[in-house]
């Protein structure tokens, strides 16, 4: 038994580090946190300062007693999580699940994963730093409280499964607010002039244009008919150097953002990435708002660009970090070794990998020079001038190796750079073609994961750790959506003077087209104005980030933890009450107009099934007509005339096969709908634009598709890609094929494979099941729950034991017990539709 046990949080970590110790040392991983407050509302004692109760997971309750033993029987514990708050707690939770004692435990902390790093940690051990501990349970605590507390108010008011949290709300009110302005952007028309020029010679271009936009044709046609007959001379020539500094190495934020501009990495995939690399000893820590760079790695720098490119490319920087709120201010993100240029692995970690060292290797990199030029061409007959630009690269520093990338390119941007002739003032040049082109202002750009993630930072939101999960997590819930969007078609005028003659054109261009862009959906818009509305502070960039402000004071031991609490709690839990009591049933609804066919008001809102148009009322005699918006289409934007084409739908196309053929939308999406059959279109298809032609290709599709591939116990087995991934169909059940199976060619041992897994799992699914009630209470991932309609809803403890209830309570527990459960947390669950239907009858008139 080795005199020493070393844990850390994961096994990839553990396999490095072992590499590095003695024969005396075992390193066990932890596999991350070992315990977690327990479910439900005894996590957490408000009345007794916050007091939590956690318990070991069923699956770390091995990982737990392995440790205890190999603890015992150490001499010495050392505990090596990662050194900041996340890692001080799992060091924490270790030392109390483990029941470690001080007198042979001892902390230690490193930056990155090298044999001297490791070694240096060892001979500077600390204990547990309980300021980082409180920092960490203040923002868990907090985090669960807004979360326990606002979620069943959301349930409530808006629909079941919604969930709410204090960086997530901010993350998907700064996507709201960024939609609503661009939508509300009136765009505005110039025209811009350009114009070639030759010295004489085709191949000594000269590019220009007109500082100056016009607003109307008229004068812009002007200004062209003004240049036909006029001469061009350079009025004047100006020359100056300028130079280019390198960016800093990276830091979380910085590293994200890079990596989405020039690898199309998501958030969540660049930490996953650097993670590996971490891990593997090949970067440094990769959770850091800090530039700085250590004197040692400063050195091996400057050895590297000496050997590699010359001394004059090296030049010494020292970076100061400058993000408010900055924390555990450790290294920048670097390379542990500058000389190792690239790594194995996978092209995602070499590519990662090369990102990392040409950053932090270009911040020890001379400045770039260039030679700027600008010239200012006169106009014999106008008094305005023609400017052109050009640079020249004399000396290229750090460009050699890295240049660092913008979110949003402008068209002037992307045409810098320009290398002008040699040129004299006075000079006269030839005019070859000049045009006026009509440009439109735009609105300002909707936000990719790297430019949310600049703008949580530059407000102070969240931390390094918080990013990657708050991104994926406001798109998990549904709220908001990454993805492409075609542009639309739109005309513009161009003049162009070509040899002494001008031509007016109508041209087109495609606006609008975004690629791997945040649009937030109508249920994430409906939700941030009901928390806007009654939870203000929540949603507050303010107020968000200075609680981040306080969790770093706390950290630094200047704050109490509990009463920085106790100050957010109580003002928090006041608003829920009011809110549970008096706030009315948010959808979302707006009033587009009225129906000229039946006079009945039009209405858009979002509904138990999603977004969807409503003419007439709830109350009327005849029940209201509904119909599902398409995909492009949402609540905030459909117009009048477009929601009441959607009453148009079903629509019947004719007969194929002697079975009738229709279009349609539903919940899920348009349709073809064939005899009793309804075939799914996709989202993305417009169905107004669908004809017999090609309604019939969709069916022949279908058909090849749901032509059996196996047979199982003499039963046909299909397949199909559905909304969540691809599929086998057998005996009616639907069995999600992962992706560790060849989709493409399922050989019929995974076919039983699958099908037999399935049907293990649906025999120990229901404990219990009420069909007419529509209720059931079902094995989950994480537990027991109850399902109710499509609804998922809590089991809490058995009032009588305080306790978690037992599989053999369950087993036994009756239909009214689960009844008061379904109401405690959706509490209009069991009204019938007329008292719904009075209820809102009366919130009206008052």
């Amino acid at each position: 038994m080795a005199k020493n046990l070393l844990i850390v949080e994961s096994p990839a970590k553990a396999k490095t580090i072992e590499g590095y110790l003695g024969k005396d040392f075992l390193v066990k991983s932890s596999f991350g946190h070992i315990r977690d407050l327990v479910k439900g509302d005894m996590a957490i004692d408000i009345e007794n300062d916050f007091k939590q109760t956690y318990e070991v997971p069923a699956d770390k309750k091995n990982v737990v007693t392995e440790l205890k033993k190999l603890a015992k029987n150490a001499e010495t514990v050392w505990l090596a999580s990662d050194e900041d708050r996340e890692g001080e707690a799992i060091s924490w939770h270790l030392f109390e699940t483990l029941g470690l004692k001080k007198d042979n435990t001892k902390r230690i902390v490193f930056h990155e994963i090298t044999k001297p790093a490791i070694l240096k940690a060892i001979e500077n051990p600390r204990g547990i730093d309980y300021d980082l501990v409180n920092a960490q349970q203040a923002r868990r605590v907090l985090d669960r409280l807004v979360g326990f507390e606002l979620s069943p108010v959301l349930w409530k008011k808006i629909k079941p499964a919604l969930s709410a949290g204090r960086v997530q709300s901010v993350a998907v009110r700064l996507i709201v607010d960024r939609e609503r302005e661009i939508n509300q952007f009136e765009s505005k028309a110039a025209f811009k002039i350009t114009a070639i020029f030759d010295t004489g010679s085709s191949k000594n271009i000269v590019k220009a244009e007109l500082p100056e936009r016009f607003e109307d044709e008229e004068s812009a046609h002007q200004f062209l008919k003004d240049c036909k007959s006029a001469l061009f001379t350079i009025g004047s020539l100006e020359t100056k150097p300028t130079k280019r500094n390198p960016a800093p190495p990276f830091t979380t934020s910085t590293l994200q953002q890079e990596a989405s501009r020039k690898l199309g990495f998501s958030v969540a995939r660049t930490m996953q990435v650097a993670q590996k690399l971490y891990e593997a000893g090949k970067i440094t820590y990769m959770r850091t708002d800090s530039v700085n760079l250590s004197d040692s790695a400063i050195a091996a720098a400057a050895a590297e660009i000496n050997s590699a490119y010359g001394e004059k490319y090296y030049q010494y920087r020292k970076y100061k970090t400058k993000t408010a709120g900055a924390q555990e201010a450790h290294e920048a993100i670097r390379p542990t070794y500058f000389e190792q240029h690239r790594v194995t692995g996978d092209i995602s970690e070499q590519r990662l990998y090369e990102l990392i060292w040409k950053r932090a290797i270009a911040s020890q990199m001379s400045e770039a020079n260039f030679e700027k030029t600008v010239v200012k061409i006169d106009i014999s007959t106008r008094k305005e001038q023609l400017v052109a630009e050009g640079e020249v690269l004399k000396f290229d520093g750090f460009l050699k190796v890295y240049l660092e990338s913008n979110d949003e390119e402008t068209d002037e941007e992307k045409e810098n750079g320009n290398i002008l002739p040699p040129l004299a003032k006075g000079q006269s040049l030839n005019l070859n073609n000049m045009q006026a082109v009509e440009k439109f202002s735009r609105p300002p750009a909707r936000f990719t994961e790297a430019s949310l993630v600049k703008k949580l930072e530059e407000l102070g939101i969240g931390r390094p750790s918080t990013y990657a999960p708050t991104i994926s997590t406001v798109q998990n819930r549904g709220y908001v959506v990454k993805e492409d969007r075609e542009g639309k078609s739109r005309s513009f005028r161009q003049f162009e003077l070509k040899n002494g003659e001008i031509n007016r054109q109508i041209k087109t261009e495609i606006t609008g087209a975004e690629k791997a862009k945040l649009f937030p959906t109508d249920i994430g818009e409906v939700v941030n104005d009901f928390l806007v509305e009654h939870f203000k502070n929540i949603v507050d960039f303010n107020f968000t980030a200075s609680v981040e402000k306080e969790f770093d004071e706390i950290a630094q031991g200047l704050k109490n933890w509990t009463d920085m609490l106790h100050t957010f709690y109580k003002p928090f839990h006041k608003d829920v009450e009011n809110t549970l009591e008096n706030a009315e049933r948010a959808t979302g609804e707006r009033l587009l107009g009225i129906d000229p066919a039946s006079g009945k008001n039009v209405y858009t809102k979002v509904g138990r099934f999603g977004p969807l148009v409503q003419i007439g009322e709830n109350e009327d005699e005849e029940k209201p007509k509904f119909a599902s918006l398409l995909k492009n289409q949402s609540v905030g934007t459909i117009t009048l005339e477009e929601a009441l084409d959607l009453f148009k739908l079903p629509l019947e196309l004719g007969q194929y096969e002697d079975k009738d053929v229709t279009i349609g939308i539903g919940r899920f999406g348009p349709y073809v709908k064939w005899g009793d059959a309804f075939i799914s279109i996709g989202k993305s298809e417009d169905p107004f634009a669908i004809g017999m032609d090609r309604a019939v290709e969709i069916i022949k599709e279908k058909q090849t598709a749901d032509a059996p591939i196996a047979e199982y116990k003499n039963l046909p087995v299909t397949k199909g890609t559905g909304r969540f991934g691809p599929f086998i169909k057998w005996n009616n059940l639907f069995i999600n094929v992962p992706k560790a199976y060849n989709f493409d060619a399922l050989s019929q041992k995974d076919i039983e494979e699958l099908i037999s897994k399935k049907i293990d799992k649906e025999a120990n699914r229901f404990i219990q099941v009420w069909e007419s009630e529509k209720i059931a209470i079902e094995n989950g991932r994480w537990g027991p729950f109850i399902r109710f309609g499509k609804a998922m809803l809590k089991l809490g403890n058995n009032p009588s034991t305080q306790q978690k209830y037992t599989p053999e309570e369950l087993a036994e527990i009756d239909l009214e017990t689960v009844k008061k459960i379904i109401v405690s947390q959706v509490p209009d669950a069991f009204e019938t539709k007329a008292k719904k239907t009075t209820a809102k009858k009366v919130a009206k008139k008052k």
